[in-house]
């Protein structure tokens, strides 16, 4: 089999995977709320307070490029426990400090630690399910991760109000070990350099009690378990620092390029218009901070929604081409994706929510530049919220099925181009609107994706025979080794 994990424990692993990476959205958006208060306390101005948004972007960006390659070389559970590591002792020395060097220092190591978590859970999940089904285990893990920016506005503006700015990080410490203790005994090490499909025992030091449950089932099942084939694994693995630059590498492949570009700029969209809400909400609707977050919930709830719906969907479409060009689809058994069309499977299922998405980008603007009544703009949001995220985990489904073996890095390359076009997105909006108007600016963004969406046709009309090259050259570089 692909995995020896039962259904229902692999459940229980992408619980505990969707709840760690619900750090890193809700940790950048928790945040928005006490700007203002943080910079009146610390006694320095506005913009250099936004430094440490950028800050936070860029690191949320970077750091995953060298937790994913370290995570597919080493293992999935020691890169985990080094990230909640990180996130746990920025976020205790956030809320003890009063200075502002110290703020923009532990919001970057903040960022690194809880970044990290979302290229490792779509590793994982490439690691125990086959394609045939990664779209509903996909979508189940990104939930928390694109609920956590509408709900981190209303959880930070409703603690410091009442609280103070410091509880914000508090809160985070106190979730950070409510979540390390479960993940602790049963997230499993999935790493299959280092346990294969789930059969060879991890290192000693990697066991959880999820480990013993399946030994004890293997054993009923009359199976031995392979101890000594994991003594000759220890012994010829050796522990290398992270290297960022094989994730790069895939940022600048064909294979994955183009479609990371056109995602990165529908990423720009999402975040510009997250970025105008505070602002222009405040201005048209005379809203108050605490009421501006309440704002964001529309774009969580959308989220969610992709979430329980989009995976069935994008698994039904990969079963519809196997079936067409007589692919197997047993369960649990890899299938080799050389000679699939697997850019089309998944990408005609983004091309109809990436235009609605569009559409719903200019219509909010223009919505919010009139003054129409909120329910028209929130409505919106909604639909913007649903698209997006659907879109975007297509996207990471397909970035999964295509660098079989380097999941955690391929998820890296995608945060990369997402965060750091959407840095700038972020950092540009509000210029924008100053100049050609809130309409225009969303109109602008919209009106990119739909002018670059070719992109998307030439990836599923030319993808396969990329992959095939890239696969050919790599097994005659293997053999003149």
């Amino acid at each position: 089999p692909y995995s020896v994990f039962t259904h229902n424990e692999k459940k229980i692993i992408t619980l505990c995977l969707g709840a760690s990476q619900f750090f890193s959205p809700i940790s950048s958006a928790i945040y928005f709320p006490s700007l203002a208060a943080i910079a009146d306390d610390l006694k320095v101005s506005s913009s250099l307070i936004n430094l440490t948004l950028t800050t936070f972007l860029i690191m949320q960006g970077l750091a995953p490029a060298f937790v994913g390659g370290f995570s597919d070389t080493s293992g999935r559970r020691p890169a985990y426990f080094v990230c909640f590591i990180i996130f746990l002792g920025a976020n205790i020395g956030l809320a003890i400090q009063n200075n502002y060097v110290a703020l923009m220092v532990l919001r970057a190591f903040q960022s690194a630690g809880s970044s990290g978590t979302v290229a490792l859970a779509n590793a994982v999940v490439s690691d125990m399910v086959t394609s045939q089904e990664r779209g509903v285990y996909v979508s189940w893990v990104s939930v928390p991760s694109q609920t956590g920016t509408s709900l981190g506005p209303v959880i930070g503006g409703l603690l410091s109000q009442y609280l103070g700015w410091h509880s914000i990080f508090w809160f985070l410490t106190i979730c950070t070990g409510v979540v390390f203790i479960p993940c602790a005994f049963l997230l499993v090490e999935t790493g299959r350099k280092i346990v294969d499909n789930g059969t060879i025992p991890p290192p000693r030091l990697r066991r959880c009690y999820m480990n013993t449950r399946v030994e004890k089932r293997l054993i009923a099942l009359g199976q031995s378990i392979p101890y000594d084939k994991r003594d000759e694994l220890a012994r010829t693995r050796k522990m290398r620092f992270p290297n960022p630059f094989e994730t790069v590498k895939i940022v600048f492949t064909r294979e994955a390029g183009f479609i990371l570009f056109y995602i990165g700029i529908l990423s720009c969209g999402y975040y510009a218009v997250i970025a105008l809400i505070p602002n222009q909400f405040g201005r048209v609707y005379n809203f108050n901070q605490l009421h501006i977050s309440f704002c964001y919930l529309p774009l969580g709830f959308g989220a969610f929604s992709a979430g329980l719906v989009r995976g069935r969907i994008i698994d039904s479409r990969y079963k519809h081409h196997a079936k067409r060009l007589g692919f197997s689809m047993e369960y649990n058994r890899y299938v080799d994706l050389t000679d699939f069309p697997i850019e089309r499977a998944r990408l005609e299922v983004a091309v109809p929510t990436i235009a609605l998405g569009c559409a719903c980008f200019i219509g909010f603007g223009w919505m919010v530049q009139y003054q129409v009544h909120l329910a028209g703009p929130l409505i919106f949001l909604f639909v913007i919220g649903f698209c997006v995220s659907a879109s975007m985990n297509t996207v990471a489904v397909l970035l999964v099925d295509m660098f079989p073996g380097r999941a955690g890095s391929a998820a890296a390359a995608s945060n990369i181009v997402r965060c750091w076009l959407g840095a700038g997105a972020t950092s540009g909006v509000e210029p924008m609107i100053k100049k050609i108007g809130i309409g225009w600016t969303t109109t602008f963004f919209g009106g990119l994706i739909v002018v670059l969406s070719p992109i998307l046709w030439y990836v599923m009309k030319k993808g396969p025979g990329w992959r095939r090259e890239a696969k050919e050259r790599k097994e005659k570089e293997a053999a003149a080794r």
